[in-house]
């Protein structure tokens, strides 16, 4: 009878078998179905990497070379080729996003940058990419969450973080602005 309760301080007994039997029996249930859901929400972010495509591959190369010499066009078209040939490779869309970014496309150079980003999302080219596309285009403090997120994931000293810091540093690009957007005011005189 003793082993069966509880003694509280000068309280009442409170008989606990019938407490302790439901936790031994449904406690291993519970672990293994923790252990299921911890394992199952951790292999949706392994990041399991399929092989490149060798075609893919070669055209992003090609691409790279156009883009080296400033042929954006050329590059552009090459790098979509490869991505009908690899859908899923984050370089192809990293490649895009330098080749937007070159044109003075911005915003659809941080759209390539975030695709990369989802296929692999400690890319420090496409993280780099993105908040010089960023801060190019005014998003100075977007682009230093970027410059934080590297910094924590290579360090100061690396080529990404060095190569953000210096495109934050030199601020937004100036926009170039049409004669057929800047109207001026008609203009009466007397002559």
């Amino acid at each position: 009878m003793i082993g069966n309760t509880i003694m509280d301080a000068g309280g009442p007994r409170v008989p606990h078998g019938r407490l302790w039997e439901l936790l031994m029996r449904y406690m291993p249930l519970g672990v293994v179905l923790s252990l299921l859901v911890a394992v199952t929400g951790s292999s949706g972010s392994a990041g399991v990497s399929l092989p490149t495509d060798p075609r893919a591959k070669a055209l992003v190369e090609t691409g790279r070379e156009l883009l080296g010499r400033g042929d954006v066009e050329a590059a552009t078209d090459s790098f979509e080729s490869a991505l009908a040939v690899d859908p899923g490779n984050p370089a192809t869309f990293l490649a895009l996003g330098d080749a937007a970014r070159a044109s003075g496309m911005q915003g659809k150079a941080i759209h390539y940058y975030r695709e990369a980003l989802e296929r692999d999302p400690n890319n420090l080219a496409a993280l780099s990419g993105e908040g010089g596309a960023m801060a190019e285009k005014g998003a100075i403090e977007k682009a230093k969450g970027n410059l934080a997120r590297l910094e924590g994931l290579c360090g100061r000293n690396c080529p990404e973080a060095q190569s953000l810091a210096s495109v934050i540093a030199k601020g937004p690009v100036a926009r170039v602005v049409s004669a057929d957007a800047v109207k001026p005011d008609p203009v009466v005189e007397d002559n």
